[in-house]
């Protein structure tokens, strides 16, 4: 993937779909480190995308280069973000505030009035989810495994919209 000055003045949110998991599989592994065991498999984002109230979507360049995605679940006053991630080159720039704005307004839309996620703690989105007015409202821990043995806490965090 070639970096560019300021993805997100030319990035465009679109809706995604299993033509897109190839993208969104590259994006994953490079922005996940497997070492944490955060990434789901392609098998677990394929099994997800037809179940009720389940969306992707794909933030890509003109050319197409996939910059990031998320995939969330909203289901009558709740919605659920599963996943969101940045190809590393892209990270700091706005692109996963401008997913994570998506999903909000979505949410809204689609009539939720509470939003949900779960992040390893230490993850640096975690800044993100706060400064968009996200609450810490429990900790799992040990909840994520990572390839090397790593066990790790995830921090569950909601808010209103």
């Amino acid at each position: 993937m070639s970096a560019r000055a300021s993805p997100v003045s030319d990035v465009a949110i679109a809706d995604g779909g299993s033509g897109d998991l190839d993208a969104v599989i590259e994006v994953m592994n490079a922005a996940f480190d497997e070492r944490f065991g955060e990434g789901w498999t392609r098998s677990q984002c394929a099994g997800i995308l037809p179940m009720p109230g389940v969306r992707m979507v794909v933030a890509r360049f003109a050319d197409g280069l996939a910059a990031g995605f998320s995939l969330y679940r909203t289901l009558g006053p709740e919605a659920e973000l599963l996943l969101l991630a940045v190809a590393p080159e892209f990270q700091r720039r706005g692109v996963g505030r401008t997913l994570l704005d998506h999903f909000l307004d979505n949410a809204r839309q689609s009539g939720a009035t509470k939003v949900h996620l779960e992040v390893r703690d230490g993850n640096p989105a975690v800044q993100m989810y706060r400064g968009a007015g996200f609450r810490l409202q429990g900790r799992r821990r040990k909840y994520y495994r990572g390839r090397f043995g790593g066990e790790f806490d995830a921090l569950t965090l909601s808010r209103q919209l």
